[in-house]
């Protein structure tokens, strides 16, 4: 069992490059199973959940090299399973991914249900309506089945715009006969990606951007080289950790685009930054001080489908707001369970009231002591490690397996900023 300790107190200070889209490498991992020509992807970081996805796919008789650091050589010509091993399929959410491509190009799949973040229900529904729309069969009796003789394109309107969902009907439209529109559609940066990936590989996509998908379905997808775009996630949280810390941070290889629904936020903390070409630089001497709604009501930071502010940046901002002079609410409203981590923060010295599962009160600043922290998800545990960097005294992180699960080499990277952390055995 690894764990993290932390001495806090110090401003961070450096630069960093961004690692690749953990949300966009997931989906286009699985995404080679639609060829059996040999897929080059370029920017696939290094951290579990990406060679957990691997391991599925080598699972399944599938070719997998690791051609240097980053970059994955996968070759699906002699799929020889379509049953992912259950070990396998509970480690993390992005096996539900496999559903779609190995329905369309092999006509079965057989999985688990899917792990991950315990963060409130996950609902998987919206999977099983668009992929049914197109032709798969679907039985769930402690394992899910999909099966399907001949897919066949559909108007689809998805009952939420899920990220996951829409990336497997994506995927499964893409080998099916006709016209696939997707209403409702998801159209996160990783989604975009994906869908720019399926194109290089011969697919017909266009609509990219927007939530409405249409899907020209070909008989035969090709090989590709396709490269991961920037992970926007991991550069909200460094540039939550600069300010927190009352540091500053120079972030490149970023889409500037992809930082647009995540400024205001930002902003409404007294926090910004400058964009120069694809590099964002966080500057030492931040505002820090809440920007009140006219009239100097309390203003509100909440999630929503993008462009909206994401979901997975929730912690990190709460956390961030304890570092801030005034008050602010904290809405996620997407996931019943993702603020229960504020109780740490409350034992740390934060003045955080929980209104309910969904809404948090944050008011700054706090000063924030060390403590025992034990990670319960991927963001929430960046958010903790966040608020043990900018405490005073020491702090001790458990189940960090779950925060490499999506940053890479992140105690190398921290400590290449200045940070005091260290990466022991328990």
């Amino acid at each position: 069992m690894i764990e993290y300790h932390v001495e806090g107190g110090f401003p961070i200070k450096g630069t960093i490059h961004a690692s690749g889209n953990k949300n966009a490498a997931l989906p286009c991992i699985a995404a080679c199973l639609l060829t059996p020509e040999p897929v080059v992807l370029h920017n696939i970081p290094e951290i579990e959940d990406t060679r957990v996805m691997i391991e599925v796919l080598k699972s399944l008789g599938v070719s997998a090299e690791h051609v240097k650091k980053n970059t994955w050589r996968i070759t699906c010509d002699n799929i020889q399973k379509t049953e992912i091993p259950p070990e396998l399929s509970r480690k993390i959410r992005g096996s539900i991914l496999f559903a779609g491509p190995l329905a369309a190009r092999c006509g079965k799949a057989v999985m688990s249900p899917p792990g991950g973040d315990v963060i409130g229900r996950r609902r998987v529904d919206t999977h099983f309506l668009a992929l049914q729309e197109l032709g798969v069969r679907i039985s769930a009796n402690g394992q899910f089945v999909f099966t399907a003789n001949k897919l066949a394109g559909a108007d689809i309107f998805l009952d939420e715009a899920s990220v996951t969902a829409t990336e497997n009907a994506l995927m499964a439209a893409a080998l099916a006969e006709g016209t696939t529109i997707i209403t409702n559609a998801a159209s996160e940066p990783h989604v975009q990606d994906l869908c720019r990936m399926l194109n290089c590989m011969g697919a017909n996509i266009t609509g990219i951007g927007s939530n409405i998908l249409t899907i020209n379905g070909v008989s035969q997808l090709h090989g590709c080289e396709f490269t991961i775009g920037p992970d926007f996630m991991e550069i909200g949280s460094f540039i939550g950790l600069a300010a927190a810390t009352k540091g500053s941070i120079t972030i490149t290889g970023i889409r500037p685009q992809d930082l647009r629904p995540i400024k205001p936020a930002f902003t409404k903390l007294g926090i910004h930054w400058d964009v120069d070409g694809d590099t964002v630089t966080v500057p030492v001497g931040q505002a820090m001080q809440v920007d009140t709604d006219i009239g100097g009501m309390t203003p509100k930071i909440d999630d929503s489908p993008w462009p909206g502010f994401p979901a997975d940046l929730t912690s990190v901002m709460t956390v961030v707001a304890t570092q801030v002079t005034g008050t602010v609410l904290i809405f996620e409203k997407m996931f019943e369970s993702r603020m229960f981590f504020v109780d740490k923060l409350i034992g740390m010295g934060a003045r955080i009231t929980l209104c309910d599962p969904h809404r948090a009160v944050v008011s700054g600043p706090c000063i924030l002591h060390g403590d025992e922290l034990v990670s319960p998800d991927i963001r929430a545990g960046m958010a903790l490690l966040i608020a043990a960097l900018s405490a005073q005294g020491d702090s001790v992180i458990r189940n960090v397996y779950q925060i490499e699960r999506g940053y890479e080499e992140l105690v190398e990277r921290l400590q290449s900023l200045g940070a005091h952390i260290t990466r022991r055995d328990a």
